[in-house]
């Protein structure tokens, strides 16, 4: 069977196996027997240290589908039957563990702890060789790791099979990581069966150690699966959950004579794909799916769009009445051409009040808001303006359109702006407009400007600093990161540093540096405050060495 290149951290511990084996053959027994105990303790922390990542990622797994069941339904069933398939091997190696101490020393050997747990400091029968080959191999070869390889096997197909050639580096790892290939004989002249090669003769202390690390490998080859399928959920799909049609008016009420303009775009565009946009009539049909088809008919309109995927539509207002108007925004999807019919109304007649926020459709406290007030034909010093749960002042907010700021208070409470002016020498009030008022959304934290993926070793090691983006949000904010952790794992051993800023410190910039090819960095803990002064806990940075 073909597999995988070798990582460099599997060569070292298959070295580190031979060199073990090798002193316990020179009867260095006491040497031998406390480092495979060190090894064993390792691996052991480094399983407990798999299984509650791998569990973040299958709680991630339940929040998206239940988010959009048909989006990620498909994806969770799929790393659940990965989850079900590693526990598996998972717990029959475990057992196997537990039936060779139970027989070497008994059921009420020290070594055994509850839940199927062993302590192997415990181990009082450390050097015996004999049982280990009576279970694994037994007299007639049939022993138990015929089973554990064929397990194992199948197994390890069944990930490949799901990952389907989509991952070929996470297919090498799991193909050099659960080979079962019969390996040379010490002769040359031939193979010897790997159950033999990797179990037989070898003292209890060995085996358990050798077991120990087949179920690292098993968890290390979950791990890989899993960051495919997660990464499937918006691999076919937009980068945002929901497409709107936008029509936004300078102003839903003009005067006669006055000129009506709207911006149209779809608000969770691409802006790297320009949409196109059709204003007049069009029709709709029905697909053999049932799927609405909606062409342009008759003369139409086609509007030029900027580099935003904004169109601007504008027209003369005319007569004094209600004003309709529609068309069609076409923007391209992974599986093709996708259109959405939009509409719109504006009204012309006498001046009205006009209260537009200049930069998004919502109020966010603890930050400044920009605010465009106006009522066509009155000057802005005749205006007087309130808000409810806030405050509103003139004034500007950086480079933002708008001659007012807004400060709502209470987050989930609609604020509202009531305008007066004055017209003629008397104060006219209009109906107040309301506000949706939210919280500053989290940044995304980013590592040599990735929060995810593979990253080059030299990269890695150049970076200063964690940062911290606010991405697809309408003004310029900072958030600070103050504190992070780098966790690596290091020949079986988990090591973490910490940091208490945003920097990293000598011994974290030690650790990267001494990071190989196929390597995780993890950086978790991550914290930082934003312009609102709340510190926000923010989503661990995951990245795979190339």
């Amino acid at each position: 069977m073909a597999h995988g290149k070798e990582t460099p951290r599997q060569k070292m511990i298959g070295m580190m196996y031979l060199v073990l084996t090798a002193m316990l053959a020179l009867n260095v027994s006491k040497e031998a027997v406390e480092a495979f105990k060190k090894v064993d303790e390792g691996l052991t922390k480094t399983i407990a240290n798999y299984i509650i990542k791998n569990d973040i990622t299958y709680s991630a797994f339940n929040r998206a589908a239940e988010e959009n069941p048909e989006k990620a339904g498909k994806w969770k069933n799929k790393a659940f039957d990965v989850k079900q398939g590693a526990d598996d091997v998972f717990n029959f190696i475990q057992d196997l563990k537990v039936e060779i101490i139970t027989k070497a020393e008994g059921s009420d050997s020290e070594a055994l702890l509850p839940d199927n747990q062993i302590n192997i400091h415990a181990v009082k029968k450390i050097d015996e060789n004999n049982i280990p080959s009576q279970i694994l191999i037994g007299s007639d070869e049939g022993g138990k790791a015929n089973a554990l390889k064929s397990a194992i096997d199948s197994y390890r197909d069944f990930l490949i099979q799901t990952l389907d050639g989509k991952d070929i580096n996470a297919e090498q790892s799991i193909l050099s990581t659960l080979n079962t290939d019969d390996p040379k004989n010490p002769e040359g002249t031939g193979t010897e069966k790997w159950e033999n090669a990797t179990f037989q003769t070898l003292p209890l202390v060995a085996v358990i150690t050798i077991l120990s690390k087949l179920q690292v490998d098993v968890r290390n080859a979950e791990t890989d699966v899993l960051n495919y399928l997660y990464s499937q959920i918006d691999a076919s799909s937009f980068k945002f959950n929901k497409i709107v049609p936008t029509v936004i008016p300078t102003s839903t009420y003009v005067m006669q004579g006055n000129e009506y303009s709207a911006k149209v775009f779809v608000a969770a565009t691409d802006t790297t794909q320009k949409p196109e946009i059709y204003v007049g009539n069009y029709t709709e049909r029905k697909n053999a799916d049932g799927i609405s088809i909606y062409e342009m008919t008759g003369d139409y309109q086609t509007l030029t769009v900027d580099n935003s995927g904004v169109g601007i539509y504008s027209v003369k207002a005319g007569s004094v009445g209600e004003r309709t108007w529609k068309g069609l925004i076409k923007i391209k999807a992974p599986g093709g051409d996708v259109t959405y019919p939009f509409a719109s109304t504006y009204s012309v007649g006498l001046p009205n009040v006009v209260v537009s926020p200049t930069a998004m459709n919502v109020l966010y406290v603890g930050i400044d808001n920009p605010i465009d007030v106006s009522v066509p034909g009155v000057g802005s010093d005749k205006l007087s303006v309130r808000m409810s749960n806030g405050d509103i002042r003139k004034g500007k907010y950086k480079n933002y359109r708008g001659e007012w700021v807004a400060q709502p208070k209470r987050i989930g409470e609609n604020a509202q702006v009531i305008v007066s002016a004055n017209i003629n020498g008397k104060m006219q009030s209009f109906p107040p407009v309301e506000f949706r008022v939210r919280k500053i959304p989290d940044p995304v934290a980013k590592f040599a400007g990735l929060s995810e993926g593979n990253i080059q070793k030299s990269l890695a090691a150049a970076q200063q600093v964690v940062s911290a983006v606010l991405e697809n949000f309408e003004f310029d904010l900072t958030y600070q990161i103050t504190g992070f952790t780098i966790s690596v794992n290091d020949k079986g051993f988990d090591i973490t540093e910490v940091s208490n800023n945003n920097k990293l410190t000598p011994k974290q910039k030690s650790l990267i540096n001494n990071l190989r090819a196929g390597q995780r960095l993890w950086i978790e803990k991550i914290t930082a405050v934003g312009p609102d002064g709340a510190t926000r806990n923010l989503p661990p940075i995951i990245l795979k060495i190339n």
